[in-house]
């Protein structure tokens, strides 16, 4: 469909510039005149955009979410509508692919499509509960404070990201140098002492002889160690996209002795923060379930808050059915019994979910200090045991020059 830009004036006096997606001029024009604008200039655009080498690679971040989600609260709370809000916050978006997709939905809000209907056909950059909590926005009139409840939320999951993000890099620094390290030493260091044992004529021992095979091996045929390497990775992603693949790797991750106990408070902590963010925008709670199991991340967890879902439609109370599920701890069980007593269970999900933050922070910060020394003691076990065995047969030279 053809991309047209066009140049307006409003009843104000105002000029107003934008673009528009239509089979026609005409239909630009019938579109102009439904909005009681002044058509002064309407041309096409050939091609709005150059295609990006590396934007069908670039992901839209959970920060990129709170940013629009607090710019779009801020404007709508500020009085603009929400076409000139989106008009606003398409120009001036830094990731691509979101720019793209707010360009179309701002098309879509010109032809009368609902925000929430056009943020659907975007399902790979706006996530299902983001579209749905703008959907209960558009039916309660309230959608300056559900934007303001998603940037809030947006921003806490962007912490959370950033914090097992972080977790990670020290493991995987230090990983990747002992590999660096260990490669260098069988493709540099380890060629230069082979002849000199080779014609020395000494037994080699068996850490030596073994060394050598694999220094001998890594350079000849480094392509197959790649091929192997490669083929692996390719084979474990596509593993875990299957859903038996994915029930297994995050079952693993709920058994695992140092990840059990981030994993659990992850969960918790997205369980906890959602629902209240769903149930204090008016949603009904099993409704409010079926949102929370899409963003919980990880498939053991979605398959019991189906369990869960089930039994509150048979009239079971949230607390009951948590109790019987082993994944959620029993602190978690008690809270929301109070928060459904009371009458105030968003406002109790919403504390609990602060102090799960808290504590995922701080056993993230337990498993860092414990995973250090651990990488450090296995990266000088293995760059050690090269080294002796290359330190070996010296020995035995000299003692048999002696």
């Amino acid at each position: 469909m053809p991309t047209y830009k066009y140049k307006v004036m409003d009843h104000k006096g105002q000029k107003i510039e934008a673009v528009f997606k239509a089979n026609s001029r005409n239909e630009v024009l019938a579109m102009i005149e439904d909005n009681n604008y002044y058509p002064i200039e309407i041309k096409e655009v050939l091609e709005r955009e150059q295609k990006d080498l590396f934007e069908s690679f670039e992901k839209v971040k959970t920060k990129d979410l709170y940013i629009f989600c607090r710019q779009f609260y801020t404007m709508i709370n500020a009085g603009a509508n929400i076409a000139n809000a989106l008009d606003v916050l398409k120009k001036q978006t830094e990731n691509k692919k979101l720019k793209k997709s707010l360009y179309e939905v701002h098309d879509d809000l010109q032809k009368g499509v609902a925000l929430s209907d056009s943020l659907s056909k975007h399902k790979d950059v706006f996530p299902d509960l983001l579209i749905n909590m703008i959907n209960t926005g558009e039916v309660s009139g309230n959608l300056d404070t559900i934007m303001n409840r998603m940037a809030s939320h947006f921003e806490k999951e962007n912490k959370i990201n950033n914090q097992l993000k972080s977790a990670m890099v020290y493991p995987m620094v230090l990983g990747a140098l002992s590999v660096v390290i260990v490669i260098f030493l069988l493709t540099f260091i380890m060629p230069t002492f082979t002849g000199m044992f080779t014609s020395s004529g000494v037994a080699l021992p068996a850490p030596t002889r073994i060394i050598m095979e694999i220094s001998q091996f890594v350079q000849t045929k480094w392509y197959i160690l790649i091929a192997v390497i490669g083929g692996a990775i390719y084979g474990m992603k596509s593993y875990v996209k299957t859903p038996q693949g994915r029930l297994s790797i995050d079952g693993l991750k709920l058994k695992l002795p140092i990840i059990k106990d981030i994993t659990e408070k992850a969960i918790v902590s997205r369980f906890t923060r959602t629902l209240s963010t769903v149930i204090a925008s008016g949603v009904p709670l099993v409704q409010a379930l079926e949102v929370v199991q899409k963003v919980v991340g990880n498939k053991v967890a979605e398959n019991a808050l189906e369990k869960i879902k089930e039994k509150v439609v048979r009239g079971v109370s949230l607390a009951e059915a948590l109790g019987v599920e082993v994944i959620f701890p029993e602190m978690l069980h008690s809270m929301i019994k109070i928060g459904e007593e009371s009458g105030s269970l968003d406002d109790i999900l919403d504390k609990t979910a602060n102090f799960y933050d808290e504590e995922l922070e701080t056993s993230l910060k337990k498993m860092t200090t414990m995973i250090e020394p651990l990488m450090i003691i296995v990266m000088g076990v293995i760059i050690g045991f090269i080294v002796i065995a290359m330190m070996l047969p010296i020995f035995d030279m000299t003692k048999t020059v002696q």
